[in-house]
């Protein structure tokens, strides 16, 4: 039984992992990215849309996002939506396609977009700390043998230690990312 709590654990501490990731791709570097368009909803004839099933989206160049919409009548829509989704920056439209200029980061932007990346880690190791409360509680709830139970919790322990250092060294990696010019 065990076995089934530990497993379902570290697929719990995955999910958090995938999800951690997710959020950090939303901080900018300075960079193009189509991430950062994730979330926009579109309000297409009258049904909120996302943005990304109505546009293609390209990166000509380190610095600018290309949005072709499929529909040119939802071009108007479809820039208000950007502006409206309050993601830092200004959408042009020349008639067929929207353009996304991304400016240079500052070195005090930069600052603060690390301090938002910890934060944002630091979310990730407090959701760790919280599954591994819920899976001891789970082995405690079984009443098992104390030397399997301590097993079980030494195992789980293991586990947040491995998905903590994961979770270190991908904010360096984004730390290194975000600092680099």
């Amino acid at each position: 039984m065990e076995e089934e709590i530990i497993k379902e654990f570290e697929n719990d501490l995955k999910a958090s992992i995938e999800s951690l990731e997710g959020r950090l791709k939303k901080i900018n570097a300075g960079r193009a990215n189509p991430s950062i368009l994730d979330g926009v909803m579109v309000n297409y004839y009258g049904t909120p849309t996302p943005l990304k099933s109505l546009v293609t989206i390209s990166v000509p160049e380190a610095r600018l996002l290309l949005i072709k919409p499929f529909d040119k009548s939802s071009l108007a829509s479809i820039e208000k939506a950007i502006f409206e989704a309050d993601i830092g920056y200004t959408p042009t439209n020349d008639g067929e396609y929207i353009r996304i200029s991304i400016p240079p980061l500052t070195e005090d932007r930069r600052k603060e977009l690390v301090k938002q990346a910890k934060a944002t880690c630091e979310e990730g190791k407090v959701a760790v700390r919280n599954h591994r409360r819920d899976a001891m509680e789970m082995i405690k709830n079984e009443k098992l043998p104390e030397d399997i139970t301590n097993k079980a919790e030494d195992r789980i322990q293991t586990l947040v230690d491995k998905y903590n250092k994961i979770i270190d060294e991908i904010l360096e990696e984004k730390t290194k990312d975000l600092m680099s010019v």
